[in-house]
């Protein structure tokens, strides 16, 4: 990816489509922008004919030796809004932290997390420019046990291209009192240069009857 100013905009454009069987084809546009230590966004989810939800939000990140702090604030049309605050603390090793809320109102979960939840997990960067970070986001409100592991590999070979691999596990119910549902996730992204691409194949999507393959494509500028 090329190099950019800190005090400068920087965008990125994120079209991404969501298939799946018995699953009308949805699709998500996604634009962020970033200058310095402040990230804004603007999205569209559009599920024609069953459902579509417009969100905006905000994230700061604040940085300190051996720590960095993220909190962020979302809002989505009908009348959606949520917050989260994550940490990692420590740099070759570091661990993760973090805690989510929303109102509990109307919204198709693109985290395809649990969202009123609890992170916690570590993460370590390893020679050659690779990391590798295990982590697990629990339910902590709701009473659904639900939880999803990731196993989460990244790697840089130089300043142009990076290859992500995201592995998760999901169990839980759909809604307190319902059967247990499991899944398994697989993620892979790819970045050259200023353009990117990212598959991924997630059973029971957010604790659901449905399997969905995802595709998104974007660039930066």
């Amino acid at each position: 990816m090329a190099q950019r100013q800190e005090s400068t905009w920087a965008f990125k454009f994120t079209p991404s489509v969501y298939a799946g069987p018995q699953q009308t084809t949805a699709t998500d546009l996604n634009l962020r922008g970033n200058t310095g230590q402040h990230t804004l966004w603007l999205g569209q989810y559009t599920r024609p004919g069953e459902f579509q939800q417009a969100r905006t939000g905000y994230e700061f990140n604040a940085k300190f030796p051996g720590f960095q702090l993220t909190p962020s604030v979302q809002v989505a049309s009908r009348g959606f809004w949520g917050g989260s605050l994550n940490a990692t603390v420590g740099e070759t090793v570091f661990g993760i932290l973090g805690l989510g809320r929303t109102n509990l109102k109307d919204y198709y979960n693109l985290n395809f997390d649990p969202n009123d939840a609890l992170t916690f997990g570590v993460g370590g960067q390893l020679p050659n420019n690779h990391q590798l970070s295990l982590f697990k986001i629990k339910d902590n409100r709701l009473h659904t046990d639900q939880e999803v592991t990731h196993l989460v590999w990244r790697h840089r070979p130089d300043a142009h291209h990076r290859w992500t691999v995201d592995l998760s596990y999901k169990q839980g119910r759909p809604r307190q009192g319902l059967a247990m549902v499991q899944g398994h996730a697989l993620s892979l992204g790819y970045d050259h240069h200023d353009v990117f691409f990212k598959i991924a194949k997630d059973q029971k999507v957010n604790f659901s009857d449905v399997d969905q393959w995802r595709v998104a494509a974007g660039w930066r500028f």
